[in-house]
């Protein structure tokens, strides 16, 4: 389907001759979204600054051969688990269930091949309300460890005046966990801008986080509270101002490598809101999820080279993750991420964006 609000295109081949599309989705002002069914991925996020001009705001790569050369999750869809399971294995009604690790001991984003390495099917293109695409592939039973053939849905859709809706929907045929994100790197002043985050506002509606081991698991207990720590971001606060501080978390992660708990509810509410000063944009990330994982970019070393043919490095972008806690399937004492037949698993993420 081509209109004036959607437009599909190649964009390369996998190693087998496979042509990989590029499924772009308009809005107003400028405003648009361009998604790759390989891994489900955001590939570019087009935003006005406060003048006016649009800019892309997500790192990633110009040409397909980057997405297949290094596995760096620009913009992908994260499954059958975002975040890390300790020790690559938990337990389900009883049995052990064994993943692939792929994080030291534990199992990261998936495993060795997750969602984000995968061809999607183009399932549906639609314009009302608002351009939209639907995205589908069934991960069968074992699929890196995990049980139950999952029937998966992500669809992406722009809404008015500037918001790019995400969600994602699956269903099971035995008992299974899942926990699925977009990883989308942001850096508001534009990918191919060569400025840092560490000057961005964020503010987090969360006034607890989950510190975490030499291995980014969660710490044995409750979450910590925010307040007196460089973790409170309840108020707007440079990424910045507290990234270097002598704090033992911060040196686990070498930076934010943190789930954020957020207020429990139903429905849709405010997560996060980050402003970048110099460009203007500003954007309010909406979740019905029950954490957010703020990752401020530390493992960005220069080895990837990224749209405009820039090296990325650490602070180049930041993540913000709408997902389960880190580790649930061993932590009964947190929010659950199981899936039984029958149920739908069902949850949404908006990306809304202004200026400033």
């Amino acid at each position: 389907m081509t209109s004036a609000s959607i437009a599909r295109a190649p964009f390369g081949k996998l190693p087998d001759g496979t042509v990989v599309e590029r499924v772009t989705l308009r809005g107003a002002h400028g405003f648009e979204a361009s998604i790759l069914p390989f891994g489900a991925t955001l590939q570019t996020l087009l935003a006005p600054d406060r003048g006016g001009h649009c800019d892309d705001v997500v790192l990633g790569h110009d040409a397909f051969d980057g997405y297949l050369a290094q596995r760096k999750f620009f913009g992908a869809t994260i499954g059958r688990y975002a975040n890390r399971i300790a020790g690559a294995r938990f337990v389900l009604d009883g049995e052990m269930v064994k993943l692939d690790a792929n994080n030291g001991p534990n199992a990261l984003h998936g495993g060795l091949q997750g969602f984000d390495r995968k061809l999607w099917r183009i399932a549906e293109l639609s314009d009302e309300p608002g351009p939209a695409l639907v995205l589908e592939r069934e991960s069968p039973h074992g699929e890196e460890g995990y049980p139950g053939n999952l029937q998966t849905r992500v669809t992406y859709r722009v809404r008015a005046p500037m918001e790019l809706a995400v969600t994602f929907e699956a269903t099971t045929d035995r008992p299974t966990y899942v926990n699925l994100t977009n990883h989308s790197f942001f850096n508001l002043d534009g990918a191919r801008s060569g400025t840092q985050i560490l000057d961005h506002r964020l503010t987090i509606a969360s006034d607890h986080f989950l510190a975490v081991d030499a291995t980014a698991i969660p710490l044995p207990g409750p979450p910590r509270p925010v307040d007196g720590t460089p973790f409170d971001f309840r108020k707007p606060t440079a990424i910045g101002a507290r990234i270097r501080m002598n704090d033992e978390q911060l040196r686990l992660g070498r930076g934010y490598d943190h789930n954020f708990c957020l207020a429990s509810g139903a429905g849709l509410r405010l997560a996060a809101r980050l402003e970048a000063p110099h460009s203007g944009r500003v954007m309010e990330l909406f979740t019905d999820q029950p954490g957010l994982q703020f990752y401020s970019g530390n493992f960005l070393d220069g080895s990837s080279a990224g749209k405009g043919d820039r090296l990325y490095r650490q602070s180049d972008a930041l993540c913000l993750e709408p997902h389960a806690w880190p580790d649930t399937p061993n932590r009964p004492d947190f929010p659950s991420a199981r899936l039984d037949p029958g149920q739908i698993y069902r949850r949404t993420a908006i990306y809304r964006f202004s200026t400033m």
